[in-house]
């Protein structure tokens, strides 16, 4: 649909020049059949360049394309309601410009407001701690270290901020459809904190831009439609606070040294299984890892509130690892599913997989 938008853009843009060329004599057009002024046929051509140049930007994926088609859309309108009896039907182009137009606004105003967030989470972090040794994790449960050495922690500096891209499918409910989604995600793992952003894809038009965030012990929820209208927003709620930290004790699979942070404390453990404890600012939450003998991760499990309602109930929530992969040479789950255990039957809701993943780079995806 993108190549259907730039064509319309450019066609547009077309026929505009035709005003250009109507109102100095260049050419005959009879389908125009009112005069137009040279000082409005220079308006017209500015409107040529502002759509090529709102096409440029647009093919490029540059943010800010939506400021220029607005201001094209606007002078473009108003040059033909001084032509309507010739030029009424470039009104629908317009529309249909103005439509696609809002959400990407909406959508640039998003992401200003993630990578504030962002700056936020990661920026404070002073590295510490040096490289971890064998020394290091003799505290640790033996499976735990299992763990740790499988996954190439020793010899390896501490990890301090992470950054990732993932894709996959969700579903928003059991009965409903697999809807595909890219998302990108930051780690405060000194100071627990992530931020998570993500686009879901309903089907043309129909999008969802979406926002998880745990930052100084507080979880917030932002879902919007479009960009623009909030389906989720879910903030100063002790349930939601208390579900984003238990996300955060999950996704320490994807940084193994985590499990050495002092706010994160480890039970013995019952054969294969190990549960983890994390205190945030006085709360906290718990989940239990299973290991295999050779000490990779299987899965991660914990009592989790589902939804923030006030009627919401404490269900079974499961992370399972699907394979593995290399990355920095730390050997990490790239694949995984996430399920709830619900009383009428297992409800699993996202599959995803880790495209890309860095370390101690304290900067936002370009």
């Amino acid at each position: 649909m993108k190549i259907v938008f730039g064509i319309i853009l450019f066609i547009h843009s077309l026929i505009h020049l035709l005003g250009f060329l109507k109102a100095f004599g260049i050419v005959e057009i009879r389908q125009l059949q009112l005069g137009i002024s040279r000082p409005l046929g220079f308006l017209w051509l500015l409107c040529v360049f502002l759509f090529l140049y709102v096409l440029f930007l647009f093919l490029l994926n540059r943010a800010w394309w939506p400021f220029f088609a607005l201001a094209a859309v606007i002078i473009s309108q108003s040059l033909i309601i001084l032509a309507w009896q010739d030029a009424k039907f470039g009104s629908i182009i317009n529309l249909i410009i103005l439509l696609v137009s809002i959400p990407a606004l909406g959508s640039f105003y998003f992401q200003k407001k993630t990578e504030k967030e962002v700056k936020e989470l990661i920026q404070p972090i002073e590295e510490t701690g040096g490289i971890i040794t064998k020394e290091d994790i003799k505290g640790l449960p033996d499976m735990v270290q299992k763990w740790m050495k499988n996954s190439g922690v020793i010899g390896k500096p501490r990890v301090h901020v992470v950054r990732l891209k993932q894709e996959g499918r969700m579903k928003t409910k059991p009965e409903g459809n697999w809807m595909p989604f890219t998302a990108q995600q930051y780690f405060n793992v000194k100071d627990p904190g992530f931020i998570w952003t993500t686009r879901v894809e309903s089907g043309f038009p129909i999008y969802l831009d979406g926002r998880d965030k745990l930052l100084y012990g507080k979880g917030e929820m932002l879902i919007k439609l479009l960009s623009l209208f909030p389906v989720v927003n879910e903030r100063d709620n002790s349930k939601i606070d208390s579900g984003t930290a238990q996300r955060f004790l999950a996704e320490i699979s994807w940084f193994p040294s985590a499990a050495l942070n002092e706010n994160i404390t480890w039970e013995e453990p019952e054969d294969n299984l190990v549960r983890a404890n994390l205190d945030l600012y006085g709360d906290k939450v718990s989940g239990v890892f299973k290991f295999s003998e050779h000490g990779e991760l299987i899965s991660f499990e914990t009592q989790r509130f589902y939804g923030g309602d006030i009627d919401s109930k404490k269900e079974t929530w499961i992370i399972e690892t699907l394979s593995f992969k290399e990355f920095s040479g730390y050997k990490i789950p790239n694949k995984c599913k996430l399920t709830w255990k619900l009383p009428d039957g297992d409800f699993t809701w996202l599959e995803l997989e880790v495209t890309e993943i860095d370390y101690n780079i304290a900067e936002a995806f370009r």
